[in-house]
């Protein structure tokens, strides 16, 4: 056995304990070293890292919950834009740029949904999930009946390109303007 007064220990140990709040003890993470004692490995413990957010009953917003609320702003204003689309997405560029506007209000849905995951903000988290939704219904919306897994209707044709014009242009001769 070992010679150490080990009440001794204990008490300097809760004395020390005793002076130090909880907060202070959680922000201290830092890892320590193994230490050998005899012929054993120890590892001393490692206290968990400190939470981005404010405490579970604390009423005070995380620091950087604001930035969690621009990034929904941000996707929530993309996603509102989609219905205002200024030109005709039935064919060819358009509608390329449609669908592609559609991906990029989901993909801003995702970069907003990991923002307020990481500041804990539940509203703001089930808006940009809705975001993500909302961008998916409406690529999906163009994009399926394209691709055969829906019904086609006059808004939303079978292909991606703009069908060839019926009437040609009238057939002159050379050197004549037609009017």
């Amino acid at each position: 056995m070992s010679d150490r007064n080990w009440e001794a220990e204990m008490a300097k140990i809760d004395k020390q304990l005793a002076s130090v709040s909880d907060e202070a003890l959680l922000a201290e993470s830092k890892a320590v070293a193994p230490t050998k004692t005899g012929a054993r490995t120890v590892a001393a413990p490692t206290v968990a890292a400190p939470m981005r957010s404010a405490p579970v009953g604390s009423s005070a917003p995380a620091a950087g919950a604001w930035k969690g609320w621009v990034k929904v702003a941000i996707a929530v204003g993309a996603a509102a834009g989609l219905m205002f689309w200024p030109w005709p997405a039935q064919c060819g560029g358009p509608l390329i740029g449609f669908t592609a506007a559609t991906g990029a209000v989901s993909l801003l849905g995702m970069w907003s949904a990991i923002g307020t995951w990481r500041h804990r903000l539940g509203l703001a988290h089930v808006a940009s999930l809705l975001v993500v939704v909302w961008g998916l219904v409406l690529g999906a919306r163009e994009v399926l009946p394209r691709a055969g897994y829906a019904v086609p209707t006059a808004e939303r044709s079978e292909g991606w390109s703009c069908p060839a014009p019926s009437g040609g242009l009238p057939s002159v001769g050379p050197g004549v303007i037609p009017g």
